[in-house]
């Protein structure tokens, strides 16, 4: 019933999306919480702003650290007491201009997937919208064994389908492709696995491009130059059965195409476009993660909270907390929907320059939840 449900699931026309008024305040009318949830534990702590979490099968814990309170480690092991190691080693974690290919720019997504091995994505930029440029070789996908603290494989994205402002964000694992999304060249990147062969895909279709400016605890964000922080599409899943790719811009709206279009390298850009359509109005979202069940988690920046988003459309609130200050992106371990709480509306990446008001250590989150994770990535 679930799958019928889904596939007749009313559609809105990217028109209809176009049409709505531009949001223009610099202040949206908001609600934070005030009440604690009881449900909510704290599970480690950081000296520095991180925007993602993974968790591999025996509960060792990882995180992608932004650089937007300066430059440090990317991507790391999240120890006791605050204690952060850099994954695989300090090397990869020191940028040298001379050999991109082998150390982090600016690792933007840490994830569990295929084989069980830990994905870093590399967004071979240093941010968006901010004038600055892709470097060739620095945007790749690394594939990491955790037993052995050894890099086994690497896809380096190069030009043309890496473009002078692309920012590979986030990705999502399918069969032999990964899915990357490219919000500093808005569209997404089609990577074989196998073949190593890349392709773009939806590049600047109405729904992978920033219409909106972004909020957060209801204030409109601002780059350092003074510019509104817009951010085109961002966040995606991929359905349990792997028919479906979920995406969106970071402020909304969710949509979806079928998987069997992204793959075909040799379909013209115009058909696959035209697959591609609109399911529900969403928010300024700070990071995403799927269920076994299809149900999509995305953090609502304003409220700070976490809404569910059903295959159907449904939309409800599972958590709304003080202390859930831009949730980035999540993870699911059976029982458990994971939290990093990244504060990045506080750093001077966002607030027009001015001084960090981060309240560090910045802390990570888990739930208790009814929920197991799909099993697209292999968990």
């Amino acid at each position: 019933m679930r799958r019928l449900l889904c596939n007749a699931l009313p559609v809105l026309t990217v028109g209809l999306w176009l049409s709505q008024p531009v949001l223009a305040q610099d202040v949206l009318p908001t609600t934070l919480p005030t009440q604690e949830d009881a449900r909510l534990q704290q599970v480690a702590t950081s000296n520095h702003v991180w925007n993602g979490v993974t968790v591999s099968q025996d509960g060792r814990i990882f995180a992608s650290l932004t650089q937007s309170e300066g430059a440090g480690p990317q991507l790391v092991e999240v120890g006791q007491n605050g204690k952060l190691t850099p994954f695989p080693d300090e090397a990869w974690n020191r940028w040298d201009e001379k050999d991109p290919e082998h150390h982090f720019l600016h690792v933007n997504a840490a994830r569990f997937g295929p084989e069980g091995y830990l994905w870093a994505m590399d967004a071979g930029n240093k941010g968006i919208g901010t004038g600055a440029q892709a470097v060739t070789g620095g945007a790749k996908l690394v594939k990491i064994d955790i037993k052995t603290k050894q890099v086994v494989a690497s896809w380096v994205i190069k030009p043309p389908v890496l473009k002078a402002t692309s920012y590979l964000d986030d990705v999502r694992f399918n069969g032999d492709f990964a899915y990357i999304t490219d919000p500093g060249a808005p569209g997404l990147v089609v990577l074989n696995l196998k073949t190593g062969q890349a392709h773009r895909v939806l590049d600047d279709h109405p729904l992978a491009i920033d219409h909106l400016p972004l909020y957060a605890d209801g204030k409109k964000l601002y780059l350092p130059s003074g510019k509104e922080k817009r951010v085109g599409i961002d966040q995606l899943e991929v359905s349990p059965d792997g028919k479906w790719l979920w995406f969106q811009a970071i402020p909304g709206p969710l949509a979806r195409i079928e998987t069997r279009y992204l793959d075909d390298a040799t379909l013209p850009a115009a058909t696959v476009a035209k697959q591609a359509h609109k399911v529900v109005d969403t928010w300024t979202t700070g990071g995403t993660a799927i269920d076994a069940e299809g149900n999509i988690y995305a953090s609502e920046l304003n409220t700070r909270s976490i809404k569910r988003i059903t295959p159907e459309g449904k939309i409800s609130t599972v958590i709304s907390d003080p202390r859930l200050v831009w949730v980035d992106a999540m993870w699911i371990t059976k029982g458990a929907l994971w939290m990093p709480a990244a504060q990045i509306n506080r750093t001077p990446a966002t607030t027009g320059g001015k001084a960090s008001t981060v309240e560090y250590p910045v802390k990570m989150y888990k739930l208790a939840l009814p929920i197991a994770p799909a099993d697209r990535d292999h968990h």
